[in-house]
């Protein structure tokens, strides 16, 4: 049951992050980062299945494996992009947080390209 684990160390870290903030605010942040990097790491064999999964399906389908780089890179990128804006958000610094989405969204569209025109050769060929 690592969910319970997660929600503990969460509800530990909440709890903890209550008592600095009004002692020493400064270190909120960081107490933050460090609560997010420990729950990161309780996932990170669950990620690595998955990741196993998804390049075996991509090579049963013959699919090129570039593609499915692509995709877990976009898929990285919105994850990496909503972590690094919730800690500004918790920071307080509600507009960095939205240029850092934004940022993640443009990353994800130039990434995105690439298996936007495979799709449209593809839709193309098709057509008479």
């Amino acid at each position: 049951m690592e969910i319970v684990q997660i929600i503990a160390v969460g509800l530990a870290g909440a709890i903890c992050l209550v008592f600095v903030r009004q002692v020493r605010p400064e270190f909120a942040v960081l107490l933050s980062v460090a609560i997010g990097i420990v729950i990161f790491l309780f996932l990170v064999g669950k990620v690595l299945v998955v990741l196993n999964i998804l390049e075996d399906l991509s090579l049963q389908a013959q699919i090129e494996l570039g593609y499915l780089d692509k995709v877990l890179k976009i898929i990285g990128v919105a994850y990496i992009t909503e972590f690094a804006a919730q800690v500004c958000r918790d920071a307080g610094e509600g507009a960095v947080a939205a240029k850092v989405e934004f940022g993640g969204k443009v990353i994800i569209l130039v990434l995105a390209v690439p298996i936007i025109l495979a799709i449209l050769e593809i839709i193309v060929e098709l057509l008479p």
